[in-house]
């Protein structure tokens, strides 16, 4: 196998019974691994994980009152949508899984973008970083969104 090749392998035997068994896998060459990156290299992780951090700098500004409620809140579910595309890149050999993952992921950012709501309607922050921020979780949400619809483009083995 030459470097950046994969192939299906079909192993098969008999088991206890006398039934016959069929497996299947994918080998890939190390040269096909080292090309899909990391999930550090995904746009949306790092457009998530800036996000993420863009809020938790933004609330330290925030009312005492609110650290343990809306303050919380923000900050987890921002921190979570780069969680999720971080645990949906290990399991791309999974379809399902990865979509499942992914779609958390979209979920973790729309409430994000509910917590700012809440923020803002709080008088928390101005309409000029809530519009700044809630642009920025928009379009990860399309990213998202896009990895959703085409798996095969973030190497899940389809």
């Amino acid at each position: 196998m030459k470097t950046g090749e994969s192939s299906l392998r079909k192993r098969s035997g008999t088991c206890r019974g006398g039934f016959q068994l069929a497996v299947f896998s994918w080998q890939f060459s190390v040269g096909t691994l080292l090309q899909m990156g990391t999930v550090k290299d995904l746009i949306v992780y790092r457009k998530s994980f800036d996000l993420a951090m863009e809020i938790y700098e933004l609330v330290k500004r925030f009312p005492k009152e609110e650290k343990y409620s809306l303050v919380d809140q923000i900050v987890r579910s921002s921190r979570s949508v780069c969680v999720c595309i971080a645990e949906s890149y290990r399991k791309r050999r999974y379809v399902a899984h990865f979509i499942s993952k992914i779609t958390d992921a979209d979920m973790e950012d729309c409430e994000t973008q509910t917590w700012l709501e809440f923020s803002f309607a709080c008088k928390y922050i101005n309409e000029e970083t809530y519009k700044s921020i809630y642009y920025k979780s928009e379009e990860v949400g399309k990213l998202l969104q896009h990895m959703v619809n085409n798996p095969g483009k973030y190497g899940v083995v389809m």
